[in-house]
């Protein structure tokens, strides 16, 4: 049995045939192509896998495709406009907030969602409200200053 769902996706709309069971970030990398939300735990606990879902960021781990019917869902790939990278990308990549950069994405995802809702943020709210988003490499003091910088970057403009 599947599911018809209808969405949109980093500003297109897509409709598609999806089981069930299937989570929403399968559905964005397997069905759809856009890697750039990782799989890094599927229990909800590192935020790789982190996109915006009407705005908010959300695990996309832990929602099924079908729960996203009739939602707009940005990744990472739809954040960049007209081949500018978005204020917190040039962020991080000004900051070097990243190593591997596995988690990136995830972090980049929530960064921007954090900085809409308040973009005069302090080192302190950074790292608490990055608390559910895992780096395994780094000891987050650049990526809390490219947060920083970038929040500042999108309230400028």
């Amino acid at each position: 049995m599947t599911l018809s769902i209808s969405l949109t996706v980093n500003g297109k709309a897509v409709t598609a045939d999806v089981e069930p069971h299937i989570l929403l970030v399968q559905f964005l990398r397997d069905q759809l192509r856009l890697t750039g939300t990782h799989i890094g735990c599927d229990t909800a606990q590192c935020g790789a896998c982190t996109v915006h879902l009407d705005g908010r960021a959300i695990k996309s781990c832990n929602i099924l495709a079908a729960q996203a019917d009739g939602a707009e869902v940005t990744t990472i790939e739809g954040i960049a406009k007209d081949g500018q990278l978005h204020p917190m990308q040039a962020a991080f990549k000004e900051c070097h907030g990243l190593q591997c950069g596995f988690c990136t994405p995830g972090m980049v995802m929530s960064a921007t969602a954090l900085a809409s809702q308040s973009a005069d943020l302090t080192e302190e709210e950074v790292r608490e409200q990055l608390d559910g988003n895992l780096c395994r490499c780094t000891g987050y003091h650049n990526i809390v200053k490219a947060v920083l910088l970038g929040a500042q970057a999108m309230k400028a403009g």
